[in-house]
């Protein structure tokens, strides 16, 4: 079933055609610590003048899996690979969490649907606008 997945649906990792096409036409340059994996192309430029770059992620594609640095690179923020451009982590920046949105650990206000919907009384503070006045 795992092959027949690979060949029909592209939202949960590559098909085997973007493998192959990575493999054929692509250099892998580096891997980040979630497992996706960057490609950029063999041939150097493209019609416009730039390098393609694209990666083949570990698990489902989701934009939000790649890190800042990678994703600086793919769009040729920088040339060199992160690892060899980027300064030590901050003392104040935190590890990677996947976007929650659809899952039970999204974040829901007070107020939700699915805390009950009971919103907080209006305190008065807020005067609605009127093209009039």
């Amino acid at each position: 079933m795992r092959l027949l997945s690979k060949i029909f649906t592209w939202w949960d990792g590559a098909t085997i055609g973007t493998l192959l096409f990575s493999a054929m036409n692509g250099e892998h340059v580096g891997t980040d610590a979630q497992g996706n994996r960057y490609f950029r192309s063999k041939k150097k430029k493209t019609l416009d003048g730039r390098e393609r770059r694209w990666v083949i992620y570990d698990g489902p594609n989701d934009a939000s899996r790649v890190p800042a640095e990678w994703h600086g690179w793919l769009h040729g923020s920088f040339d060199g690979v992160p690892e060899s451009n980027l300064p030590p982590p901050r003392i104040w920046e935190t590890e990677y969490s996947p976007n929650a949105t659809g899952t039970a650990g999204a974040y829901r206000p007070q107020g939700a649907l699915e805390q009950g919907g009971e919103r907080a009384r209006a305190t008065g503070d807020y005067e609605a606008w009127s093209p009039d006045s």
